[in-house]
């Protein structure tokens, strides 16, 4: 099955978008968010898809960060989607709220994704969250101990925000691929699209689950991915009745 049907397939299961929706992309300009920019590109005249581009600059990584954001930019008008480019200085987010950079980064991301989202008057946002995300973020759970819920990893769909009677969901039409799956499509259609190195410093434990852990488990067990989504759903079904 090709990836544009794993992920047509996944969308139409959970119920995702429909059509005439107004959706704002999360595109950071790595592999997995262009390919969903590209997925969503190609649906959006059949579904008659209102489209938004959203980059965010988390201003860790100097002048990196702002050639991502550039070629973004160049990514909406190639597409022809409008694109917002916006920033969060997470370095002093994380020291004024004394929590990770980890952390303050994903707090500002879906804030400033919530604000663009109703500025926009889209009705959801989507993220390229892939099912090699999805494994990592329930090994991460397990490993810094969890409750029952930390198993449930990465959810297809979500409240993102309200306001009044507007509400947002976030929605995840990636987590039916795996990143392999992402680089052999981008490799077939020629695609460009950016590198962040701080996913390769494997002092952070989400890097090392990425970067060794799992793929030595993998070795072992390559339907591993699977077999955790499906613990995924199991647990859902008993845990959120």
């Amino acid at each position: 099955m090709s990836l544009w049907n794993k992920v047509m397939a996944h969308a139409r299961a959970h119920r995702l978008f429909a059509d005439r929706d107004a959706i704002l992309l999360a595109v950071s300009g790595g592999p997995d968010s262009v390919v969903m920019l590209d997925f969503f590109a190609a649906q959006a005249r059949g579904h008659r898809l209102r489209l938004h581009i959203c980059h965010i600059n988390h201003k860790l990584r100097g002048k990196l960060a702002d050639a991502d954001a550039a070629f973004v930019k160049k990514l909406g008008a190639r597409y022809g989607i409008e694109t917002s480019v916006l920033s969060a200085d997470v370095r002093k987010l994380a020291k004024k709220h004394g929590t990770s950079l980890e952390h303050a980064a994903r707090n500002a991301r879906y804030r400033l994704l919530s604000e663009t989202a109703l500025k926009q008057k889209c009705s959801l946002v989507a993220t390229a969250h892939h099912s090699d995300d999805q494994a990592e973020t329930i090994l991460l759970n397990l490993l810094r101990g969890t409750e029952p819920k930390g198993l449930l990893g990465i959810p297809v769909k979500r409240e993102l925000c309200r306001k009044g009677k507007i509400r947002v969901d976030l929605v995840r039409p990636m987590l039916a691929v795996s990143r392999r799956d992402i680089e052999a499509y981008l490799k077939a259609h020629a695609l460009p699209s950016k590198q962040d190195h701080t996913n390769d410093d494997e002092y952070y434990t989400r890097n090392w689950i990425r970067k060794t852990l799992l793929p030595l488990m993998l070795r072992k067990q390559p339907r591993l991915r699977e077999h955790l989504a499906e613990l995924s759903r199991k647990l859902a079904v008993a845990l959120l009745k």
